[in-house]
């Protein structure tokens, strides 16, 4: 009877969830959590993929080429399994974010009372998979970014691009280039050098003080990452050996320079 009222209750839970959930069509797995050592240690990775699957997701471990038919990083939810300090008990729950680091899903919290580790972790892990099997998932065929500004991934043909200029040198910059596809761009005053943080979705890039400047999120294409600067969104794009923040202003295609060290 317990065990009905559980199930009851998860379902109601994460009925609204799941209207959200059925617009993606898989799930990112990172390779390593933040509480383990390693990665896919315990094959807390390994176990994870089994039981989306059984969920009925597609998943790939985030070093995975994915199918050509998945080409757009807004219909996959990037996952995460977190740790819950508790005395005696191990807790761990799940997080399926967007693209753009929003919650989606978080299940309920699975507990093991296990000693050791790796049976600990595997069997609150497969406990809190319960939630996710609840919410019955299909993919629906919606688009999952269809409530959000549209990026471009590639810019569509223009005639002139403005192009800013960030570095560590903080001085004005006079010079004008020509570039390949002639388009004008013109430079100004730079900021600091912009330090990678990896994250689940990808990287946080910081500054000295540390504060988050930007964040972006992995693609298929390791010289191409989706980013946003705080409420701007667009691509990190890797150009002979440097970086550049790409957006749109009005009709206009931005481009800045951006000092990253990873």
């Amino acid at each position: 009877m317990k065990t009905k009222i559980l199930f009851l209750m998860l379902f109601i839970a994460s009925h609204s969830f799941s209207q959200t959930v059925n617009n993606y069509k898989a799930v990112i797995i990172p390779m390593k959590y933040d509480f383990l050592k390693s990665e896919n240690q315990y094959r807390l990775q390994t176990i994870t993929k089994i039981n989306l699957q059984k969920a009925g997701f597609q998943a790939f471990y985030a070093n995975e080429t994915l199918p050509a038919e998945i080409n757009d990083r807004c219909d996959l939810l990037y996952m995460d399994v977190n740790k819950d300090n508790a005395f005696l008990l191990t807790k761990l729950y799940i997080t399926f974010k967007d693209c753009y680091g929003t919650i989606i899903f978080q299940s309920a919290i699975g507990k093991s009372r296990e000693k050791e580790f790796g049976l600990a972790y595997s069997d609150a892990l497969n406990d809190a998979f319960m939630s996710v099997n609840a919410l019955n998932y299909k993919y629906n065929g919606t688009k999952a970014a269809s409530n959000q500004v549209p990026t471009p991934a590639v810019a569509p043909p223009v005639t002139v691009v403005e192009t800013k200029e960030i570095s560590a040198v903080r001085a004005p910059v006079a010079t004008a280039n020509k570039e390949a596809n002639d388009l004008n761009t013109s430079q100004k005053d730079g900021a600091d050098v912009l330090y990678a943080q990896p994250t689940s979705y990808g990287y946080q890039l910081i500054d000295s003080e540390p504060k988050v400047v930007m964040k972006v999120y992995k693609t298929s294409n390791p010289a191409s990452y989706m980013a946003a600067k705080g409420s701007v969104q667009g691509v990190l794009v890797s150009k002979d050996n440097q970086w550049f923040f790409e957006y749109y202003q009005g009709d206009k295609l931005i481009s800045e320079k951006i000092n990253v060290k990873f």
